[in-house]
């Protein structure tokens, strides 16, 4: 793995305080992603994937402390969930609170995943706020795997793209997705 420049970093801190979309390295597949809070990025990231607005977005965190923040009532479980998984993991969690209302679903969900990736960790530790991750591809397309598989369209479409991570040749594979109940009752929607 590459080391993080820390200009690499502060241009994408700028980019994402500014309101910009950055196309960056996730510990899954290359995301777009913007300031969860701010709803014209947020809207910037429908248009340019070409995505239907009724599908929800994921959020990145880097601790399991801010989820209290972004979410009435986490239930017990989903700490639980969080320390024994080996693999990244998506928890769709109801009732968000303190987002963009356009990066949460129609009935009040979001899925919020706590990332496990140095350049991500470190990006999400100075921004304190979550970051937006959803696939680096146009809607309807395949998910690019890799950098090297991301589509001119997007990569211009976005205000910076970080340059940690573009020579990495593992092929990233997106993350489980579990829709949890404030009861603790869960569902797999993606395994």
């Amino acid at each position: 793995m590459s080391t993080i420049d820390r200009e690499d970093i502060n241009k994408a801190l700028e980019t994402l305080k500014n309101g910009g979309l950055i196309l960056y390295p996730t510990d899954t597949i290359w995301g777009i992603g913007c300031d969860a809070t701010n709803a014209e990025a947020v809207e910037r990231v429908f248009e340019l994937k070409g995505r239907a607005k009724e599908k929800s977005l994921i959020v990145l965190l880097h601790n399991e402390n801010q989820l209290a923040g972004y979410v009435n009532d986490v239930p017990e479980v989903a700490y639980q969930l969080i320390e024994y998984t080996d693999k990244p993991l998506t928890i769709i969690y109801s009732n968000a609170k303190n987002l963009a209302s356009n990066a949460v679903a129609d009935d009040g969900s979001i899925g919020i995943r706590l990332v496990k990736h140095p350049f991500c960790e470190q990006l999400l530790q100075r921004f304190r706020k979550p970051i937006i991750s959803t696939s680096a591809n146009v809607s309807g397309q395949p998910s690019a795997a890799k950098f090297d598989d991301i589509d001119e369209e997007i990569i211009k479409g976005v205000d910076y793209v970080v340059k940690y991570g573009q020579q990495e040749r593992t092929i990233g594979t997106p993350s489980t997705i579990m829709k949890l109940d404030p009861s603790g009752k869960f569902e797999f929607i993606r395994k």
